[in-house]
């Protein structure tokens, strides 16, 4: 009788613990493929200064503040099509314009133009055309006509533009800010509010502020229409806005619609792998995380002197979760 009555307080207490949320995890590093992973790090510290090299179970690591950027040496360059749902990554700058400057006088640089009309013309900074409008980074036609017809001017103020890195990475900048930091990883998904809910639920993430009145995230609500194109693009025939994401330990993991039915490829093998994030408790994760049908693309492994797994994202991105005791 004891016996079971334990047994029954084990249960019980189990099934309580269970229950309790874990915390929700830091954001641990980004891994990129490279041929050549000294003169990719090279390439990031000259551009962003607050970085260092550095080194992480036995990779060449970029330490950015609190967070690393890992590389793998491949032999062949990395493929950066077809799309992923890794898209690009980025740094907060003290000032934007200051920054396009420098790396306008750097032949290492390319920079990257953002074309304002599907008609031509192109700035470097966001703030440079049009402001955005209705909370968005961006105009539609009709709302490009009306800045036009009622003489709204640009800024030149705070904006983001990008560069192309190393193996093809696209990185942006992003300021004005008070401190220079990595900041971001970009990604595409097929719905963005779903994928959203999907890094609530499965990876406890914090969520971005939602609009005042606006109802809680569910599966039936996580389905919008598709948002018109718009520009400042990176594309001439301009970007499909519709923006959500998370934040874990201060970085941004955001989301924007992905740009065309085309469906997107495992990012395994491309210049952006994976990210990663630091979990304190490696086996209470696996066993959620199982329970709740996750995908595992790689089982417990060691990883220098820790252990991770690796999960798939909704849109097929790969997330590495790393023990950090």
């Amino acid at each position: 009788m004891r016996l079971a009555v334990f047994s029954l307080a084990l249960l019980l207490a189990s099934a309580a613990l269970a229950q309790v949320p874990l915390p929700t995890p830091g954001f641990h590093h980004l891994h990129l493929n490279s041929t050549d992973p000294d003169a990719a790090i090279a390439f990031y510290v000259r551009q962003f200064p607050s970085t260092a090299k550095s080194s992480f179970a036995g990779l060449a690591a970029l330490k950015a503040g609190n967070v690393l950027v890992l590389f793998t040496k491949v032999n062949a360059k990395p493929p950066t099509q077809p799309q992923t749902a890794l898209w690009h990554f980025g740094w907060h700058v003290a000032d934007v314009h200051q920054s396009l400057a420098l790396f306008q006088q750097r032949p290492e640089v390319r920079l990257l133009p953002l074309y304002t009309t599907d008609e031509g013309g192109a700035v470097f900074v966001s703030s440079d055309t049009w402001p955005g409008f209705g909370g968005s980074l961006g105009r539609t036609k009709s709302q490009i006509a009306e800045a036009q017809g009622a003489g709204i001017q640009p800024t030149h103020g705070a904006g983001f533009g990008y560069i192309e890195g190393p193996d093809g990475a696209i990185i942006e900048y992003q300021g004005n800010m008070p401190v220079e930091r990595f900041n971001h990883v970009h990604l595409f998904e097929k719905d963005p509010f779903c994928a959203q809910l999907w890094y609530q639920q499965h990876l406890n993430a914090a969520p971005a502020a939602a609009a005042p009145g606006a109802a809680p995230l569910s599966e039936a609500n996580c389905k919008v229409p598709r948002p018109e194109l718009s520009w400042p693009s990176l594309e001439r025939g301009g970007m499909l806005r519709q923006p959500a994401g998370v934040t874990f330990s201060g970085v941004a993991v955001t989301w924007h619609v992905q740009q065309n039915e085309t469906p997107l490829a495992p990012s395994r093998g491309h210049v952006m792998d994976h990210f990663a994030l630091s979990v304190a408790d490696l086996e209470a994760w696996i066993a959620k995380l199982r329970r709740e049908g996750v995908k595992f693309l790689m089982k417990p492994h060691q990883l220098g002197d820790t252990r991770a797994v690796m999960i798939e994202g909704p849109s097929r991105e790969a997330i590495e979760l790393v023990e950090i005791k």
